[in-house]
């Protein structure tokens, strides 16, 4: 282990990757139709998963699943018939974190995810208050001269198979979740990043819920 998996405060907190597809209707907010999450941490010199979920979300009628949703991930109307509301699904979720942990949200492009969750926020209220780490600021630091840093990008980098079912919440959780441990795997033989500070200085993102009010005119 380097100084940062040291890091009692590394040690201490829980690193839930988390990722979502969405609906983009014409003026509103992405809406979430699918969401999964993945819970880490790092004990005795090795990541152990603490739980994971996933779950379809019904979208609401303004925000269809439309047929680029299809051709993107695979998911059609049909397959939210009986899929929980946003209401459901990320109440559930929300009442996986309990109030005596440390989290840390972990996304690739975490300003999607953040967004989602903020206007998302009256169903999942302790969600919405966890900061987050971004998988693509933290790959700029590490892999300084790759030709872009999406996923795709970073998954070959590190010759992660791909998921068949890519765009998928799930499938895409599980790699993200390879490259973040890749990522904090290099930190820690560079040496760079001495505690969990340092890794949010060069990673971290504020939730929205927890910037000061005026902040919330804006999105990230």
């Amino acid at each position: 282990m380097g100084a940062l998996t040291r890091d009692p405060a590394f040690q201490a907190t829980t690193f839930v990757i988390i990722d979502f597809e969405a609906t983009t209707p014409a003026g509103h907010p992405a809406q979430p139709i699918e969401v999964a999450a993945l819970a880490l941490r790092h004990e005795q010199g090795e990541w152990r998963e603490a739980g994971r979920s996933t779950s379809l979300i019904r979208p609401p009628a303004f925000a269809p699943v439309t047929s680029a949703n299809t051709i993107q991930n695979g998911l059609t109307p049909e397959h939210f018939t009986t899929a929980p509301t946003p209401a459901e699904a990320l109440g559930a979720l929300d009442r996986r974190f309990t109030a005596d942990s440390r989290y840390l949200l972990v996304a690739q492009h975490a300003t999607t995810e953040a967004n989602i969750i903020h206007h998302q926020r009256e169903h999942c209220p302790t969600l919405a208050r966890i900061d987050l780490l971004d998988t693509i600021p933290l790959a700029r630091h590490l892999l300084p001269g790759l030709d872009n840093y999406k996923l795709d990008t970073l998954l070959a980098h590190y010759s992660i198979p791909f998921p068949a079912d890519r765009h998928r919440a799930y499938a895409d959780v599980d790699v993200t979740a390879q490259v973040f441990m890749r990522l904090i795997d290099a930190a820690d033989r560079a040496g760079e990043l001495h505690d969990l500070a340092d890794l949010v200085k060069v990673a971290g993102r504020t939730a929205k819920a927890n910037l000061p009010t005026q902040q919330e005119l804006f999105d990230l």
